[in-house]
């Protein structure tokens, strides 16, 4: 049995321990040469008992191929995030690639610095959730000849492979939802952020009203700026509420402002649905759990990941890909009808 190392393992060292030259090991670790099978088990074996690690940023330098994606997201924390990255993790294993992890918290300097980190790491490709400001820099990874694609949200100008949910007919259909059961003065809580996919999900709750004759009130708009603490996000939002009494129905476009929609309405001590039908974006346990059940908009987010890591490895790989019509793709939700949505004759 050989003793791991405590510093870091290098060629010269397998070498050195298969006595074999530094050559012969490179060209086995790299898969070149004509070296024979036995030589070549002996030397495998051993970079993996005393853990080699290949440098892959050398290797990047070398061959232009680092087997690393990047991965850009909004909030690796959160949990569509969280979720989705398993997904990508997982399917890019598959195909022996590695993945870096950052998050932007919708913050357009802190997402260019990532940008700009990955590609000094020389990254094979990117999967990033956009936002405004961030054209220029993915522009620029697109000049480069680098392989992108977009995930939850897209740029309308720019010509990117892109994967999301169908936000707009996925709100018509929440909004229809509570139309059916009899509510009719429906209000919509938002995000201020100047994202493609909050704009849609807004355009679909104003298409839904107009569809069923209902005058869009603006006064039933409630945008709660992103940055805002969590406190005061719950005082806006209660204020809201209370400012109009006779809103019967709210739909929340985040599943964080859907959780800051509850404790605005228990502290009210309002009642759902009776005073209050509600739906949120995201499904996520809470809203399983909370009495009578919330209705929500559910992504496809194993869906979402999987596009968007199979269009990914398919440009890194060299396949062709029709940029007008397969690689723009919408996918549509399920909305998860709970007690909260229950009809008015019913709650």
């Amino acid at each position: 049995m050989i003793n791991t190392m405590s510093k870091k393992v290098s060629i010269k060292d397998i070498a050195k321990l298969t006595n074999t030259s530094i050559t012969t090991v490179s060209f086995v670790l790299n898969g070149k040469g004509h070296i024979s099978k036995e030589i070549s088990k002996k030397i495998l074996d051993t970079a993996k008992e005393i853990g080699y690690e290949p440098n892959r940023m050398a290797i990047g330098l070398r061959t232009g191929v680092s087997k690393v994606i990047g991965l850009v997201v909004e909030n690796i924390g959160g949990p569509f995030f969280g979720e989705m990255s398993k997904v990508i993790e997982a399917e890019a294993e598959k195909s022996g690639y590695r993945i870096i992890y950052c998050s932007t918290d919708n913050n357009v300097q802190k997402g260019k610095d990532v940008i700009r980190m990955l590609t000094q790491q020389l990254v094979d490709g990117y999967i990033i959730t956009p936002l405004k400001g961030l054209e220029d820099e993915v522009q620029k990874l697109i000049d480069q000849g680098k392989p992108v694609v977009l995930v939850d949200g897209y740029f309308p100008e720019l010509n990117i492979p892109h994967v999301l949910v169908d936000n707009y007919n996925s709100v018509d259909k929440a909004v229809s939802c509570f139309i059916t059961g009899g509510y009719r003065n429906i209000g919509l809580v938002t995000s201020d952020l100047d994202l493609v996919q909050l704009q849609e999900r807004l355009m679909g709750y104003q298409g839904a009203l107009r569809r069923n004759g209902i005058t869009e009130d603006k006064e039933l708009i409630c945008k709660v700026p992103y940055l805002t603490d969590k406190a005061a996000g719950i005082q806006q939002i209660k204020s809201f509420i209370a400012a109009h009494p006779a809103m019967d129905a709210i739909l929340f476009t985040t599943n964080y402002l859907g959780v800051m929609g509850l404790i605005s309405v228990k502290e009210l001590d309002l009642r759902i649905p009776q005073d209050l039908a509600f739906i949120s974006f995201d499904d996520t346990e809470i809203f399983s759990l909370y009495p009578p059940g919330i209705t929500t908009i559910q992504q496809p987010v194993y869906q979402i990941a999987k596009y968007g890591i199979d269009l990914l490895l398919a440009q890194i790989k060299g396949n062709p890909l029709d940029m007008v019509s397969t690689t723009k793709l919408q996918i549509s939700s399920n909305l998860i009808e709970r007690g909260s949505t229950l009809a008015k004759d019913e709650a």
